[in-house]
């Protein structure tokens, strides 16, 4: 720790705005604001960019290596305090829902009885999401994924791509999308900006595919795997969510896809959301995964995780592609988180797990301009816990269906 102040020391006399404080475990360094309240106390506050992982506590240790790493160098792109939690967070990864529809009926997504879907009029416009992009881009976001329902039915899916693929400082655009329809978008897609892709395949046998999204469509979803392999997406990211005695029995046969194909193969832990039937009997806990995964091959290697990472990252020996476990409910990764949502609807959630939301549409349509939009956003952001729930408390807490929050 004493090493740790002295580093913060040195960089407080390198820079008269610079400031630091230590509380119990945490060292937390950042630089002033230009106004003050009445009290004198900093009104706002932005961490330093190259602050030194500096804390006793793996938590803050994250928050620190994320802050470090996550923060924009380039000076015409500089942070903003809008996307800094209360614990340090520097949040640069937003994820925005283009529609509440798919062409699939997932069970861990979406109820039986379906759901009721937001009227299009009350959904966010093309120019309203470009509009919001724009102003977490120009804060400091640096990569937005596009998620749903499904994105790719959205009929200007296109355009809102090309429009958000030129945002000055956005450097990844990526997109979740179940697969059904990839292939014949993929190349105007990957024109229009998207440079990563993640494809959601539970099962590699097709009549389980059909019972579990109740649908058919699997051989269309193993096509556009390998058309984004061919249009040169490296790597290619599976999404499967694992589910004990439905799916279980698969996981080598996943992590043997990466023999050959440069593919990233996901294994997510089965998350409780509205409507799912959510159980831990059919939760399968990442070490287990992993056991399994050891006991088939042999020297499976961990690599060097980024510290926003979601997910734990490995790779089998002599293997082309590598296999990652997202570990939400058994070992959750909220320390380093750096993501933020955007529903369909214009709701604004700062956690996956977390009820709370709120509207920017509404202010939007109301004609709040964009410093009155970024206050809404940052007050939100400041609100954020430090982690969410236990698995068990998630599965009591009323939150939204999958469907609606966008994967």
């Amino acid at each position: 720790m004493r090493g740790c102040v002295r580093e913060l020391l040195q960089g407080c006399l390198r820079s008269r705005r610079a400031y630091f404080s230590v509380d119990g475990s945490r060292c937390r360094f950042g630089c002033l604001s230009d106004s003050y309240g009445s009290s004198g106390k900093i009104r706002g506050c932005c961490p330093s960019v190259g602050t030194p992982s500096c804390s006793r506590s793996m938590a803050s240790a994250t928050s620190c290596a994320v802050l470090s790493e996550a923060l924009p160098k380039d000076k015409d792109n500089l942070a903003s305090d809008m996307l800094i939690d209360s614990f340090g967070r520097f949040h640069n990864y937003l994820r925005i829902s283009l529609t509440e529809r798919c062409n699939l009926r997932c069970h861990y997504c979406m109820p039986a009885e379906g759901v009721e879907l937001t009227p299009n009029s009350q959904l966010l416009s093309h120019a309203e999401i470009v509009r919001l992009a724009n102003l977490f881009v120009t804060s400091g976001v640096d990569k937005i994924r596009l998620t749903g329902g499904e994105p790719t039915i959205r009929k200007d899916i296109e355009d809102i791509c090309l429009s958000l693929s030129n945002l000055k400082g956005l450097k990844t655009l990526a997109m979740t999308t179940n697969g059904i329809i990839l292939t014949k978008k993929l190349p105007k897609l990957k024109e229009c900006g998207v440079n990563a892709i993640n494809i959601s395949l539970d099962t590699l046998v097709p009549a389980k595919f059909e019972f579990m999204t109740r649908r058919k469509g699997h051989e269309r979803v193993m096509g556009s795997m390998d058309a984004a392999i061919e249009l040169g997406y490296n790597p290619v990211k599976i999404n499967c969510v694992v589910m004990r005695g439905l799916n279980d029995d698969e996981i080598c046969d996943f992590v043997e896809m990466t023999r050959e194909k440069p593919i990233n193969v996901r294994f997510i832990e089965f998350m409780p959301f509205d409507g799912n039937v959510w159980n831990v009997k059919k939760l399968v806990p990442y070490v287990e995964m992993l056991d399994r995964v050891r006991q088939r091959f042999k020297n499976v290697q961990r690599l060097k995780d980024h510290p926003a990472d979601t997910a734990k990252n490995f790779i089998v020996e002599g293997h082309c592609g590598t296999v990652s476990f997202i570990t939400s409910m058994t070992e959750h990764f909220c320390a380093g988180c750096n993501r933020l949502r955007l529903l369909a609807d214009g709701n604004f959630k700062v956690c996956l797990f977390g009820p709370s939301e709120v509207s920017l549409r509404d202010p939007i349509r109301a004609g709040v301009d964009d410093l009155g939009l970024k206050e809404i956003i940052g007050a939100a952001v400041r609100r954020k816990k430090a982690a969410h729930a236990g698995m068990f408390d998630l599965a009591k807490t009323t939150n939204r269906p999958m469907i609606h929050i966008g994967g």
